[in-house]
């Protein structure tokens, strides 16, 4: 590949891969995807997120500064479509999404890899923390943890397919922060020092319930909260509010720590127990993209997350039906939800993944 799309957040990572793909020789030309309307009037707002009018100001001027051309995509429809209405759907179906997986899966390795194939471009790179290698043996696509494990993104990035990773380059794979962060400073880019965008962009207060109620113009009524025997032991205050593991922000005390273990939509229902009640040995997931291998034809010993933020653990992956797998962790997991992602790995190299049922 020698003419590469980047795409530019605003942020430092993104501008970094840029600037490093341009000194490789790469022919180079920077896009930011115009994905919902920002937070432009709310100072605070707008350091903790990302698509504002500042954003594609900032990569606009890292473009200029490296040489190279610039474009901007509206992709506000798609982005709607494909994630906020998921990740809406999502909540009120009793699920805990992560709509970074959404974003990655339909967005920026679906249509933005379609239209830079459209405009005579080879492929894509981003600033993802990833390496994508191809395996010497199958011949397979593999996608593989960065040197700087702190950094580590692969979790969101376990649906790409192999043709997505074909097409797409990973720059900032053997590098860490403090390293990229240098390297825009050296280059004069304007966003060396900005801050890493947090929570969700288009939650950016992370009020969640606020956002599915105005997004989706519903209203939620008032449930039971249930303990583990099923005998009622509060209110709720709509089913949207809650999810897996969730201790503060319930409403109600017990005079002991109790957490969300379940959320049934249909009775809506919130069920409560202790913290040992969230510990889960084994955990299945559907929807499943396989990476490494072409499929689970025997039982595999991996280790896999269940969150973003969290440390891999050992256990055994194996197939449950035709679109299913399962993971039996040597040690149970704390608090796996329904819609967040099942991850496996053989050492640095990610297996495949799906979403947890």
């Amino acid at each position: 590949m020698k003419r590469i799309l980047v795409g530019m957040s605003g942020g430092v990572d993104s501008s970094a891969a840029a600037l490093l793909l341009k000194n490789a020789g790469y022919e180079v030309c920077g896009c930011t995807l115009k994905l919902f309307d920002g937070y432009e009037n709310e100072e605070d707002i707008l350091k903790r997120t990302c698509c504002s009018l500042s954003d594609v100001e900032d990569a606009k001027a890292v473009c200029r500064r490296i040489g190279i051309e610039h474009f901007v995509f509206n992709f506000k429809e798609d982005f709607r479509r494909e994630v906020m209405d998921r990740f809406a759907e999502s909540y009120i179906r009793g699920e805990t999404p992560n709509p970074c997986i959404y974003c990655n899966r339909h967005i920026k390795f679906d249509k933005m890899l379609r239209r830079a194939l459209e405009l005579g471009f080879d492929g894509i790179a981003t600033g993802h923390y990833a390496r994508i290698e191809r395996d010497g043996t199958t011949g397979r696509m593999l996608l593989i943890r960065p040197a700087d494990r702190k950094k580590d993104q692969t979790y969101v990035l376990y649906a790409m397919t192999q043709f997505q990773l074909e097409h797409t380059l990973f720059p900032l794979y053997g590098m860490e922060k403090s390293g990229i962060r240098a390297l825009a400073e050296e280059n004069g880019l304007v966003n060396a020092e900005k801050p890493d965008s947090q929570d969700i962009c288009f939650v950016p207060d992370g009020d969640y319930a606020g956002f599915i109620e105005n997004h989706t113009g519903r209203t939620f009524s008032e449930g039971d909260f249930i303990d583990l025997s099923g005998n009622v032991i509060g209110r709720h205050g709509g089913i949207h509010r809650y999810t897996i593991g969730q201790r503060k922000g319930l409403g109600v005390t017990f005079g002991k720590p109790v957490f969300v273990c379940d959320k049934d939509p249909e009775s809506n229902t919130v069920t409560l127990g202790d913290s040992e009640s969230l510990m889960k040995a084994s955990v299945e997931a559907e929807d499943v993209n396989l990476i490494s291998v072409p499929d689970i034809s025997e039982p595999m010993r991996i280790t896999a997350r269940t969150r973003y933020n969290m440390k891999d653990s050992a256990g055994i992956l194996e197939r449950s039906g035709d679109s299913r797998i399962r993971v039996t962790f040597d040690v149970p997991q704390r608090a796996p939800a329904k819609g967040q992602a099942l991850v496996v790995y053989d050492g640095d190299v990610v297996v495949g993944g799906g979403t947890i049922v």
